[in-house]
């Protein structure tokens, strides 16, 4: 009986020191995955503006996290190119050049399209695509009350649902993380762009098409809404040398 007791007291005590370990891998996936969205977004926002050089230790204060999962997070931000690691001097945030908006739009007006027109081709109800009716009255109200940085919450929640809406994942997958590389100089741009009056405009259009399932119009109304954004924003960083963002 002894040797019993001995038995399940040794593999009870097996048992509890191979779960720690696993316990504490969880919690630095956790932490290092918020470490990651936030300073993620930091950087997205401009509060973390292009050029700007940070201490480790810093923004490990900040978020209130060790230097662990910071540090594992930086990893994988420099890996998607928001961001250099400077040995001792923490990190830097890296600008985005013409050629990478360029790019950036070149891939979008290539792939939106055509989540457009599979959208429209499923002949979705009026309640199936309320997230882009809600999203245009949005940002219909936020002109009236000239808030533009409503405005662009809402017109980066009416793209994001149209492509979630489209039935490709990969295709929603690719776009998503194009989008978010646009990102950061769509803010940078907002109040230097005329009044996005037209733009807005053009949204309720293609939500009209794909309503009215004409897949061709609303995959032509949506590229003809991406080249005109992209001409207007390579013409800023034309304009105001935005090569620095």
């Amino acid at each position: 009986m002894a040797t019993m007791k001995t038995a399940k007291a040794r593999a009870l005590t097996s048992t509890a020191k191979s779960a720690a370990p696993a316990a504490d891998e969880k919690q630095r996936e956790t932490s290092t995955f918020v470490a990651y969205s936030r300073i993620k977004q930091l950087i997205l926002d401009n509060e973390l503006a292009p050029g700007a050089q940070v201490l480790e230790q810093t923004l490990a204060d900040q978020l209130g996290l060790s230097r662990t999962p910071v540090r594992d997070a930086l990893t994988r931000l420099s890996q998607e190119g928001l961001l250099e690691v400077v040995p001792r001097h923490g990190i830097r945030v890296l600008p985005m050049s013409p050629d990478d908006m360029r790019e950036i739009y070149e891939v979008l007006i290539a792939l939106e399209p055509a989540a457009t027109e599979m959208l429209t081709l499923r002949r979705p109800s009026k309640e199936e695509i309320a997230p882009l009716i809600e999203a245009c009255e949005a940002m219909e109200q936020a002109l009236e009350d000239d808030d533009l940085p409503r405005w662009a919450t809402a017109d980066a929640r009416f793209h994001s649902s149209l492509i979630g809406l489209c039935g490709n994942r990969r295709l929603a997958t690719m776009v998503s993380g194009v989008w978010e590389q646009s990102h950061r100089a769509r803010m940078f741009t907002l109040r230097l762009r005329a009044k996005p009056v037209q733009s807005t405009r053009e949204h309720r259009e293609i939500v009209e098409a794909i309503l009215a399932g004409d897949a061709a119009k609303a995959r032509d109304l949506y590229r003809s809404h991406r080249e005109t954004a992209a001409k207007g924003m390579m013409k800023l960083i034309e304009d105001f040398g935005l090569n620095r963002l």
